[in-house]
Formats: structure tokens, C-alpha cells, sequence
């Protein structure tokens, strides 16, 4: 565990570490979609999105060194946003480089490298490979990164992306050959740090979309190759084969081929059209109780552009899907949720046991359609008590579940203010409010607040179609957020929730796990551990924040881990550290675990311990240390990474 600063310092030189090739292969197995994600924004946009896809990855998997080096490790240490792993700050220095030599223009006098070149490895043939699309505001961000030049781009990826600070983005160009990181880095202070952006599927080439290449010239192409795969079918006919056949599909049709349920599953007269009083009788409460909604469940001819274009999106079509979301077409007759006309556009959602699918068309442009899908499979009635049915100007409108009986919006930064009544039609499509993952600062956070039979539910806009639960409490038993303790936990949290923004996430709890009383009289800190709960069950992600007493806003952020079972029911404890400067300007490694552990123990740059679930050492500005803790029965667990 690396802790944490949370105070700036002057920059102290540090001696080159040795890097291992196997210390660097675990760095870049580790980080690889945070790699490539640097390479892909560092890319010129020039390359188009494919080849920068492509790219992208192999400028990372050729970025091993080829024996034990020294080279590209930070030597300047000026903030803990600057603190990285030897193995990761050498592997991410070699991607710069390439990146950057990936941009520049070959040239007839000189000897071209090999980054210059599209990639031998990795190769996709006959598809084309791109990220999911994001919003207005990604598209903008990434026509304003593709006026920069790629030394600026990558000075805008470290500042954003990397939390490095200025002297450490200086320092990183300088080792990646930029012939002048100031001008760079000067260069990168005209566009607007939108760095939240960073973090969008729009700029995630291992989160991909696929779509055929041109078809009439590979079809022009094949018709050479044609002959000679006739005379070879013919071989085989001639020789004979026992069995049913040579193709692992046996009977199945040929691809495209008509086929009769396929065809009825895209027949509108065929969608699943529940009752409006059906849910108060049935036995589930979930989306597959919700009535048809909308003065458009009529418009036939809507249905079945909505159908045809789930089952065949053309180019043209904005798709996007949470992670691990299949995108296929329906496996047969869909349910349809709603259908009507929100601000300009015209809305379709469907249900089909797994995925909520939302169809949307601009009205008189059905060219310009969208489609959104997101996996809610296993959703309970809190689960399915919303669904985002517009985007538009920064704002989002939800359509709500027949058991809701009230709707409000509250903003989770200010705690003790009331909730305010949010106004819905007779559809139960909402009034426009703000998106908090659009806005360009966290200075708000508005959140859905439901009420049904069964008591209050808080919900929050992450970028999907399903908003997420909010709840509060340890882990194995958490509530809902009703009462003033845990508003006051949110209003610690919220703006760290733009870490898990677009991630497919179904539930996110807040976990005050300690209180610890600070060195020097400076009053208590509050520890508390976020962990996001995924739709598809797996990349769950712990966020560990550090709340500085009297300070006011975001708890700092002190430890991140995705795929890890701390601070959740599987294994209810957690354990993190942050390096914290005193008034009087002492320095300070601060750590805390969860009431089970008996002892914590740090090691490397900072040695100490202590009995109990807390500890507070002296340190020296840009102390780097190693936390471990021991529970009653001796078990050693490390800190949250």
C-alpha cells in the first residue's frame, strides 16, 4: 500500500529505482486498461478510431523493458498524486514515448520508427473497433484535445488522468523526449480541465463497439478467392465425410437467413403489453410488472423502426451499453415499458428479462437515433422503481414505477436542507433536473429521492439507464438513507461517486468505519469506505476517503480497489492510510481499519505500529510507506490497493 498525501511539499529528488521485466509485467497487467486509455487520449485522432484502438493497445504490450533498468522512474516526488510504482511510472513512460512517436509525421529523409507504422499485433480483420460513444460533452472534449499537439494532449492526460502535478508532468515529458515540456505543458492550460471526461467510456478502448468494414470491396475483393474456394468445396464433396456434416452449427441456418422467430420477436403486434393495475396483484414487483406507458404505444410504425434498429443498429446509431451487457437483438417478444415524446425526442423502452433497452429518435429525424442498453437482470422493486427516459442540456428525467407514490430531489452536499417535491406527468415521467455527472464542478449532487409502501429510497443519475441505490451503514447490513447521520456520510461521499460513473453499478454504500483523533490536537477524522455493487457482479469497486476534521465538502480520496471483496459483505473490514500535514507543519502517516483489527504496522519509507484499529506516526514530507494490519487471531491483511 502506497499511502496517500494529502498536503502539497517541495520537491525532493529521489535516486532512479531499478525496475524488474517482471516488476514492470505485473505493473502493466495491473494497470493495462489505465494504459491503454493514456495511449488512446495521447494518439493523434488523425488515426482514426480504429487504428487508434489498435495502436493503443500494442504501443502498451511492447512496453516491457528487455532487462532490469532504472530508466523513466519518477525522481521528484512533489505530491502524493505524483506517488506511483516504479514498474507502473516505467511501463507508462515507454507508452508516452511511443505515443508521442506514433504522432509525428514519417518523413523522406529520415529513418521511420516503429510506432510511426500501424501495429502488426494486435490485428482485427473485417470489423472495425471503436469505444462506446459518450455525450456532448466527451465529443467536445475530444475536438478540442485533437487541436493540441501530442506533447500537450499528453501534459492534459498526466494533469487529468494521473493527478500529477505540473513538476511531475514536466519531469514525465522531459523523460519521454519532449523537446520542451514547458511549452507543452503551457500549451495544455487552454483547454478547459474537464478532467472528470478522462474517466468516459468515450476514451475506453478496452470497452469496444464493433461494426463491419466496407462490404461491397471486401465483397469485390472475395470474388477472386471464390474460384479457388468452389474447386476446394468440391474436393470435399469428392472425397466424402462421414457424419452429419463438417460444420460445428449443424443444422442452423445461415447467417441473415429468415427466420420465424426472429421475425416475430421485431413484430410490434407481438411486444408484451402488461396492465396498469396488473402490479398491484402480481406476485414479483419488478420491471416485468410495469405497465405500458406513454401517448405512443400506439404508433405502430415507432415500434417497429424501434425494433429493427435493436436488431440491426446501422452505422448512423448512437449505441452505448453498460459493461458487460450483451447488445444483441431480442431473444423473442420484448415487453414495451414506455413509448411517448420527451422534450424533442421520441422514446421507446423495452424490457426483455435482462436488459432495459431505450430506443430515442429526434422528432422528424428518425436518422439520428440512439439506443442505450443496461443489464438489470435480478432487480428488486427498488431496483426497477426508475429509469432514466431523457438526457438533454445537462439534465435528466426519469420515469417512475407505478408503486411510487412520491418523488423529490434532494442535493446530497447540503444534508439539512429538505427535499424538494419533483413533479411528474401522468405517465410518470419527471420533471428535467440536473445530472450531476454532466456538470463540469461538484457543487451539487441531486439526488432521486422515492417514496413507496414500503418506506424511503434514495437513488442517483451515474450515467445509465438504471439510476443506483444509495445506502449507508456496514456492510452485511446496510439501510437505506433516511436519517441525518447518514445524509451527513453522503455529503462526504457524493462527488467521489463520478469514480464509479458509467461502470454498470446497481447499489452503492457509504461505511463510516472509524473515527480517529489526530495528532497534535487537531480534532477527529472520519474514515469512511464507499463500495459500489455492479449489476453484472463482478469489478465491485472499494473507494476508502479520509474526512479531515472542520473541512467542509469531498473526503479526500485515500485507497481504490476494483474486483476486491473489502468493504463489502463478503469481507466487512477495510484498512487504509494517508500521509497528513499538522498546522504547525509536521508531517504525519495517519491509518485506520475497521473495529476487528487488533494492530497496525507500517514498514519501508515509515516505520511504526500500534495496538488497536488506529495509528498516527511522525514522517517526513513525501514519506511513502507500507500498512499492513493484524486481526485477534494473528491474520496479517494488507491495506486497500
Amino acid at each position: 500500500m502506497s499511502t496517500q498525501e494529502l498536503a502539497p511539499s517541495s520537491p525532493v529528488p529521489d535516486p532512479p529505482v531499478p525496475v524488474d521485466v517482471e516488476q514492470a509485467e505485473a505493473a502493466l497487467v495491473e494497470h493495462y486498461p489505465r494504459l491503454v486509455r493514456i495511449a488512446y487520449l495521447v494518439l493523434p485522432p488523425s488515426l482514426g478510431r480504429n487504428r487508434r484502438v489498435l495502436t493503443a493497445h500494442a504501443l502498451v504490450q511492447r512496453s516491457l523493458p528487455r532487462r532490469r533498468t532504472s530508466g523513466a522512474v519518477p525522481g521528484v516526488r512533489r505530491a502524493a498524486e505524483d506517488a506511483v510504482d516504479p514498474g507502473y511510472a516505467y511501463v507508462r513512460g515507454e507508452v508516452l514515448r511511443q505515443a508521442l512517436v506514433a504522432g509525428l509525421p514519417l518523413r523522406r529523409r529520415a529513418l521511420p520508427r516503429r510506432a510511426q507504422f500501424p501495429p502488426l499485433l494486435p490485428q482485427v480483420w473485417g470489423l472495425r473497433l471503436f469505444p462506446r460513444a459518450g455525450g456532448a460533452d466527451e465529443l467536445a472534449l475530444d475536438q478540442r484535445l485533437s487541436a493540441l499537439s501530442g506533447p500537450a494532449r499528453a501534459a492534459y492526460v498526466l494533469r487529468g488522468l494521473e493527478r500529477q502535478g505540473d513538476p511531475e508532468v514536466l519531469r514525465v515529458l522531459a523523460a519521454a523526449e519532449v523537446e520542451d515540456p514547458r511549452a507543452a505543458l503551457a500549451e495544455a492550460d487552454g483547454v478547459e480541465a474537464q478532467y472528470v471526461l478522462l474517466e468516459s467510456p468515450e476514451f475506453d478502448p478496452c470497452s469496444l463497439q464493433a461494426r463491419p468494414t466496407d462490404l461491397m470491396r471486401r465483397r469485390q475483393h472475395g470474388r477472386a478467392a471464390a474460384a479457388a474456394a468452389a474447386a476446394l468445396l468440391v474436393c470435399g464433396a469428392l472425397l466424402g465425410l462421414p457424419g452429419d456434416g463438417w460444420g460445428r452449427n449443424g443444422a442452423a441456418a445461415p447467417s441473415y437467413a429468415r427466420n420465424p422467430a426472429a421475425e416475430a420477436a421485431l413484430d410490434p403486434a407481438g411486444l408484451k403489453r402488461i396492465g396498469a393495475a396488473d402490479w398491484r396483484y402480481a406476485s414479483r414487483t419488478d420491471f416485468s410488472v410495469w405497465p405500458a406507458r406513454g401517448e405512443l404505444t400506439g404508433d405502430t410504425a415507432l415500434l417497429r423502426r424501434a425494433l429493427a434498429v435493436w436488431a440491426r443498429p446501422g452505422p448512423s446509431v448512437h449505441a452505448s451499453a453498460t459493461p458487460a451487457t450483451p447488445v444483441g437483438p431480442p431473444m423473442g417478444p420484448a415487453q414495451l415499458l414506455f413509448a411517448g415524446r420527451v422534450d424533442a425526442v421520441r422514446v421507446v423502452l423495452f424490457f426483455d428479462g435482462l436488459r432495459v433497452v431505450r430506443y430515442a429518435e429526434p422528432v422528424g429525424n428518425a436518422s439520428g437515433a440512439a439506443l442505450d442498453f443496461a443489464r438489470t437482470d435480478g432487480a428488486d422493486a427498488v431496483g426497477s422503481a426508475a429509469l432514466v427516459v431523457s438526457r438533454a442540456a445537462g439534465n435528466v428525467r426519469y420515469l417512475t414505477a407505478p408503486w411510487v407514490t412520491e418523488a423529490a430531489v434532494r442535493d446530497l452536499l447540503v444534508p439539512a436542507k429538505a427535499a424538494r417535491v419533483l413533479v411528474r406527468d401522468r405517465h410518470g415521467v419527471s420533471e428535467p433536473i440536473p445530472s450531476p455527472v454532466t456538470a463540469r464542478s461538484c457543487t451539487r449532487w441531486s439526488a432521486l429521492q422515492l417514496r413507496d409502501a414500503t418506506g424511503v429510497r434514495l437513488l442517483t443519475d451515474l450515467g445509465e439507464l438504471a439510476p443506483a441505490r444509495l445506502t449507508a451503514g456496514p456492510p452485511g447490513r446496510p439501510t437505506d438513507v433516511t436519517g441525518a447521520a447518514a445524509r451527513e456520510e453522503w455529503a462526504r461521499a457524493a462527488c467521489q461517486l463520478l469514480a464509479v460513473r458509467s461502470h454498470g453499478v446497481r447499489t452503492v454504500n457509504s461505511w463510516a468505519y472509524a473515527t480517529q483523533r489526530l495528532p497534535e490536537g487537531a480534532g477527529s477524522a472520519r474514515w469512511l469506505c464507499a463500495r459500489a455493487e455492479t449489476w453484472r457482479g463482478t469489478g465491485n469497486r472499494s473507494l476508502a476517503l479520509f474526512g479531515a476534521p472542520g473541512a467542509t465538502g469531498t473526503a479526500a480520496l485515500a485507497a481504490r480497489s476494483e474486483g476486491s471483496p473489502a468493504c463489502g459483505p463478503r469481507e466487512p473490514r477495510v484498512l487504509a492510510g494517508v500521509v497528513w500535514q499538522a498546522k504547525s507543519g509536521h508531517w504525519y502517516v495517519l491509518a485506520a481499519g475497521s473495529g476487528d483489527f487488533a494492530s497496525l504496522t507500517l514498514s519501508g519509507g515509515v516505520k511504526g505500529s500500534a495496538e488497536g484499529h488506529v495509528l498516527a506516526v511522525r514522517a517526513v514530507r513525501g514519506s511513502r510507506a507500507d500498512l499492513t494490519g493484524a486481526l485477534p487471531d494473528g491474520t496479517r491483511l494488507n491495506a486497500l490497493r
